[in-house]
């Protein structure tokens, strides 16, 4: 999917994109944005002094610092790019599967995406109607309503209603700013827009009557519409509330028939379509009922009757229901924060949880399901029970263990570890928490996760990250002012879990704005760690799904104190190392990284930070292997040569030419074996050439000739690449160069114009 453009909101407009070489102007999404407003000026305080010796204060911080993003690697390595941009959409209304929905990452939604989207849609009534005659009079409308009732799958709907079947859409940012969209120039005539989950402006006045009838006027003369998809509380907004329109998810059972019309399936008993038909309307998702219709058309109707009744769900409700005892509930409630954690740790942890309880209690609480008798008898004497084997029999069914090789241990070396037998259950149970249980179960658990992101290992902090972000599908606003608010300001190992929980919160899609808003808020004046936890969460998941809005942001925090800055350029890079399977977002980091070059004045201050970048960029290595980041790209993603060709020059011919030099050596070296490459290679000495002088090219065959002689680098292979680079940029085939390959270079200077080209 293209990302969106770089609409108006808090950062300004750029210049106008340049052309490149032999493509035509910079599509508008790549543009790179000006700073944000950010009210008083935050330098000051990240500059105050912290201690009587501010350098060893330095040193700690930048020591702490480097601790978090070593942690942060660590996670994404494990991951990959599973991590990024696999977005659960069980829990959508756009249909069957996996994947990101339509419209969860902004950029342009496509006919076909459309089709697929509403394959077995059905319009509710009478919302659908009132939505699609408020859509045609005002060009806008709100859809509010609870989450998983359809209004993502309704407003496409709407929008192809009053569009045509043809017509591509595009998706904008949720931190898109409503005020601001109505005095840009990215609304374009007849396009349909749409912003799916919009929690609201960073600022709470930023949108008043007024910018909305500016923008409902805009939209109307240029014949556009814009459709927004919000919770309940949008309606609450005077500015909106004439706008919106309360949405609800169509019949299940006519939802479920209209399914089968398209799907083939086998005849159905009278007696087993009856309980079907019952079973289907007992469900209030449309994704359920999707669900069950496909895999009754694929399985069988055994398969989707255990579909519909989600025996899991059933199991972990039962097991509530009986109100378990304190020995099951607090090793339960540990585990769904701590699942596949070693089993050695989760004893040590889970009896560290009951400890706070225990002290909560005797500090005068006693827990309304429990007496506290049997609470203080279930905590002592735990010594003489067989307590793993207790803890087996009264978890049959939910809980099981695993055999699993820790990262770093060889072979043979796995522990044994506590696990759910569906990865369902730990949602489940955490629901069941919050739904059943009070202050006096969650105050003690949120001490203890308070002390696990704290001073918990790293598996341990991940995993309570996982669980946290579970919890906020069920108590966002809780999860935000009790966890995330303390963590993103405190030391480093809280930053850490405050960032993974943001990640873990986009894998949820309506979820995924709340996180993108979260991060947004740390970076307003809300103190230097915050900003630098910020940094830490526009990595992974939200740098993937909201790639535009992260680029803009980390530039933003680039401008920062130093330390804020060192932290956004590391972010930059973690962006940049975990796009390297994703061919699309690799080129689109790199093409936004040119706009910032090209548009940074001479001599600046943000041409000097933006040059740092693009060099840190073509220093780094892969995530998952020591070779350098730019060979990984070249032999994966050709399309790469022609916008790294685009970067390196700027790098030639500032003060970071050595670095530069040595980073175009180690990737001639590490590609020295791949034959496949050869003409990736001359691609990259191509653009080049087209980008710098002759005089900057025969400096550069004297410096590259100079460092090829390097231990480190001089192989024949590595030789033989770069007399196919600089046969390129001498403009002649690489077999004459070969030929004249031992003749004298001459040597020249790097020059610092721009201009001219080999002829």
């Amino acid at each position: 999917m293209a990302e969106e453009p770089a609409t108006a909101h808090e950062p300004a407009p750029p210049p106008a994109p340049v052309p490149e070489d032999g493509v035509g102007p910079l599509a508008p999404e790549n543009v790179a944005a000006g700073v944000p407003e950010c009210g008083d000026d935050i330098r000051g305080a990240e500059a105050a002094p912290r201690t009587a010796d501010p350098r060893r204060a330095e040193s700690d911080e930048r020591e702490e610092d480097d601790r978090g993003y070593d942690d942060l690697r660590r996670v994404h390595q494990l991951v990959s790019n599973n991590f990024y941009g696999v977005v659960d959409a069980s829990g959508a209304a756009f249909g069957f599967g996996s994947g990101p929905a339509p419209g969860l990452a902004p950029g342009v939604i496509e006919p076909g995406e459309m089709d697929r989207a509403l394959r077995f849609y059905v319009a509710p009534q009478p919302c659908f109607g009132e939505a699609l005659d408020k859509l045609r009079d005002d060009a806008l409308v709100v859809l509010t309503g609870q989450d998983n009732c359809g209004r993502g799958a309704g407003s496409l709907a709407l929008l192809r209603e009053v569009l045509g079947d043809k017509a591509r859409l595009r998706s904008l940012s949720p931190a898109n700013s409503l005020a601001d969209l109505a005095a840009s120039r990215e609304l374009k005539p007849g396009q349909g827009y749409v912003i799916l989950d919009y929690v609201g402006e960073l600022h709470v006045d930023a949108v008043q009557a007024y910018s909305i009838g500016r923008l409902r006027e805009e939209l109307r003369r240029k014949g556009s519409y814009l459709v927004i998809t919000a919770g309940g509380t949008i309606r609450r907004r005077l500015a909106l509330q004439d706008h919106c329109v309360p949405w609800g998810a169509p019949d299940a059972v006519v939802l479920f028939d209209h399914c089968l019309e398209s799907l083939p399936h086998g005849v159905l008993s009278p007696g087993t379509e009856h309980e079907l038909r019952e079973r289907v309307g007992e469900q209030r998702r449309p994704a359920d009922i999707v669900a069950a219709a496909v895999v009754l058309s694929q399985e069988g109707v055994v398969k989707a009757l255990e579909t519909l009744r989600d025996t899991c769900r059933e199991l972990v409700q039962g097991l509530f229901r009986k109100q378990p005892a304190p020995e099951d509930l607090i090793p339960l409630a540990a585990l769904a924060f701590l699942e596949g954690i070693s089993e050695r740790t989760f004893e040590k942890e889970c009896a560290g949880l009951a400890a706070y309880v225990r002290r909560w209690e005797e500090s005068g609480g006693v827990p309304a399901s429990e007496p506290e008798d049997l609470v203080r008898s279930a905590l002592s004497g735990a010594v003489s029970q067989q307590s793993r084997a207790r803890w087996r029999d009264r978890a049959e069914g939910l809980v099981t263990t695993e055999h699993r090789l820790k990262p770093g241990h060889s072979a043979g070396r796995s522990e044994r570890c506590l696990v759910f037998t569906e990865p369902r259950v730990r949602e489940f149970i955490i629901a069941e928490l919050h739904d059943l249980y009070g202050y006096e179960l969650w105050y003690p658990l949120r001490q203890w996760l308070g002390e696990l992101a704290l001073m918990g290992d790293l598996d341990t902090r991940t995993e309570v990250a996982r669980g946290v972000a579970l919890l906020a599908r069920h108590a966002l606003v809780e999860v935000d002012e009790t966890m995330l608010k303390a963590w993103s300001g405190g030391p480093i190992n809280q930053r850490v879990t405050a960032a993974l929980t943001l990640q873990f919160m986009c894998d949820v899609e309506h979820l995924a704005p709340q996180a993108l808003t979260i991060a947004l808020s740390w970076t307003d004046n809300s103190g230097p760690e915050r900003a630098l936890t910020a940094a830490m969460a526009l990595t992974g998941s939200l740098g993937s799904l909201y790639r535009l809005d992260a680029l803009k942001w980390l530039w933003f925090l680039m401008q920062r104190g130093e330390r804020i800055a060192f932290s956004a350029h590391r972010s930059l890079v973690l962006l940049l190392q975990t796009a390297e399977e994703d061919a699309e977002r690799a080129v689109f980091i790199l093409r936004y990284v040119r706009t910032l070059l090209v548009h940074a004045a001479p001599g600046s201050r943000e041409r000097s930070i933006v040059l740092r970048a693009t060099v840190q960029l073509l220093e780094t290595r892969s995530l998952q292997s020591l070779e350098p980041l730019t060979a990984a790209l070249l032999r994966t993603t050709p399309e790469s040569a022609r916008h790294l060709g685009l970067l390196w020059p700027y790098v030639l011919h500032s003060s970071h030419r050595s670095r530069a030099i040595s980073a175009l050596c180690r990737t001639l070296v590490q590609l020295r074996d791949t034959p496949s490459v050869v003409s990736t290679v001359n691609e990259l000495g191509e653009t080049m050439r087209n980008a710098m002088s002759e005089r900057q090219w025969t400096a550069l065959r004297h410096h590259l000739s100079i460092a090829l002689r390097h231990p480190d680098y001089a192989t024949p292979g590595a030789n033989e690449l770069a007399q196919v680079l600089l046969g390129s940029l001498r403009g002649r085939p690489s077999a004459d160069f070969r030929r004249s390959a031992t003749a004298p270079m001459s040597v020249a200077p790097f020059t610092h114009a721009q201009g001219g080209r080999s002829k």
